[in-house]
């Protein structure tokens, strides 16, 4: 038997709702190469697509997180036996002030014809010590958008998740 102070309504109700939000960090255009197929692997077909350059800016509350995006980055892709598609790509962003940082973005897509494209990233940022490195221990999602066949590029916007407190917990 649990003990009443630990039933779940009275620990869910005494604990103020923290509601998730984001704030744009940056958005960059990424200059790509042509597709590379790798052939099928146990998971899927594979491809690389490499990253050849591009630039990037701060959102509003960033203005000084801005630069150009490196060449010799790279994604791979993995078209899912269930018809999604997962990227994996590692690439440098190379800040105005000379600051380096390596990115992991790994996206999902999903494009169904009979629903909306879903096309969502998780990027993690390894950034050195400095006025940086708070972006390492940041929770970052992406959004990814193909400006293929018009120009061979896309465009990532990176956004901060937030978390604010809401509601005060109720009296138990």
């Amino acid at each position: 038997m649990i003990p009443a102070q630990f039933e779940h309504p009275v620990i869910l109700d005494g604990t103020p709702v923290e509601t998730p939000g984001c704030r744009l960090l940056w958005e960059a255009l990424i200059e790509i190469g042509p597709r590379v197929e790798l052939g099928r692997g146990p998971h899927g077909n594979r491809r690389r697509i490499d990253i050849l350059g591009g630039s990037f800016r701060g959102g509003s509350d960033f203005p000084q997180l801005r630069g150009r995006v490196l060449s010799g980055g790279a994604d791979r892709q993995l078209d899912r036996l269930d018809g999604a598609r997962e990227l994996d790509a590692l690439y440098d962003l190379e800040l105005v002030d000379g600051t380096v940082l390596a990115l992991r973005n790994r996206v999902v897509i999903d494009e169904r014809p009979d629903a909306p494209r879903y096309a969502l990233s998780h990027i993690s940022v390894e950034a050195p010590e400095g006025p940086w490195a708070w972006l390492s221990r940041r929770i970052i999602i992406g959004t990814l958008q193909s400006q293929r066949p018009k120009h061979d590029a896309v465009v990532i916007r990176a956004f901060e998740a937030t978390c604010a407190q809401v509601s005060e917990p109720t009296a138990g």
